[in-house]
């Protein structure tokens, strides 16, 4: 990483919160703080939310995000309460009196993105817009995280079954795992293998598998993305970190099968380096194979 583009990061980051307004004691000329004006937007729709998925969807610590609330509930803006099925789970809901002060900050969040592009032209706002649609993906980009789990945790479990449901009704014939060459769970645990669970938010967004057999190329499964988080290289992040992890266990080739109806996985391989071979097995699912050397690494 160069230090001009830790430097331009520290640019950008000055200019947006002296423009947006975060500088200020209260947020947009009304009665708040940022962090409590966030989180009465965060709140906004229909029904209560778990504290803690709210808590993780922002980024904020347990104590910060119990002070807020606080705050807020003082006000008569948000009414806290345990969840109706478990509680040990708080939720949060707007009163009708958050609801209000909400539609308010609105008002003023439209007035201050008016007041940004206003004084430029209609070429400078379209580029302005496009370049901060390529910002927010970047930086939600940076916010997944990758972590090894167990195949049978309950996020790896929930992608396993998104990843089932989509090629269902993607595959010609549906999709069946019981008649796939599916790995036992056994085979992505270490030392046979390992699986990859990508979060954002909190919520998992995406999986990959990698068996480890001794004497054999390593083998890449699973690798799914949610649609909500495709466009964010989440993919090709998930693909590179597991051809480390089998170059740093010794492996020297990794290899891989597709069906015909992943085009955009079919691309990614190819742009990855991978080439097809013959087939290296009777995945019933599978119309290509594809094999990619590693550079060696030290274990």
């Amino acid at each position: 990483m160069e230090n001009e583009q830790v430097d331009q990061v520290r640019r950008f980051n000055r200019v947006v919160a002296e423009r947006v307004g975060v500088l200020h004691d209260k947020y947009l000329g009304g009665t708040r703080t940022y962090g409590q004006a966030r989180l009465l937007w965060e709140l906004g729709g229909d029904g209560a939310h778990d504290v803690r998925s709210v808590r993780d969807r922002l980024g904020l610590d347990s104590g910060y995000v119990s002070r807020l609330l606080r705050a807020l509930e003082r006000d008569g803006l948000v009414a806290v309460e345990p969840h109706p099925r478990d509680r040990r789970v708080r939720t949060a809901r707007l009163t009708e009196a958050g609801r209000k002060e909400r539609a308010g900050l609105d008002d003023r969040s439209d007035a201050l993105a008016v007041s940004l592009l206003e004084p430029l032209g209609d070429r400078q706002r379209s580029r302005l817009t496009s370049a901060m649609a390529e910002v927010e993906r970047l930086l939600t980009a940076s916010v997944v995280s990758v972590e090894s789990l167990d195949p049978g945790h309950g996020d790896a479990v929930h992608c396993l079954r998104s990843y089932a449901a989509e090629l269902k009704d993607l595959f010609e014939g549906g999709f069946d795992p019981a008649n796939s060459l599916l790995p036992d769970p056994g085979e992505l645990r270490p030392p046979r293998g390992l699986f990859l669970v990508a979060r954002l938010h909190g919520e998992p967004v995406g999986c990959a598998g990698l068996k480890l057999p001794s004497g054999a190329p390593a083998e890449i499964k699973r690798l799914w993305v949610s649609p909500a988080a495709r466009g964010l290289g989440l993919a090709r992040r998930l693909l590179a970190e597991l051809e480390e992890r089998a170059a740093r266990h010794g492996s020297d080739r990794v290899r891989l099968d597709t069906n015909k109806a992943l085009e955009a996985a079919t691309r990614l391989y190819r742009t990855s380096g991978y080439r097809e071979v013959p087939a290296f097995n009777d995945e019933p699912y599978a119309h290509h194979w594809f094999e990619k050397r590693l550079t060696a690494h030290p274990r």
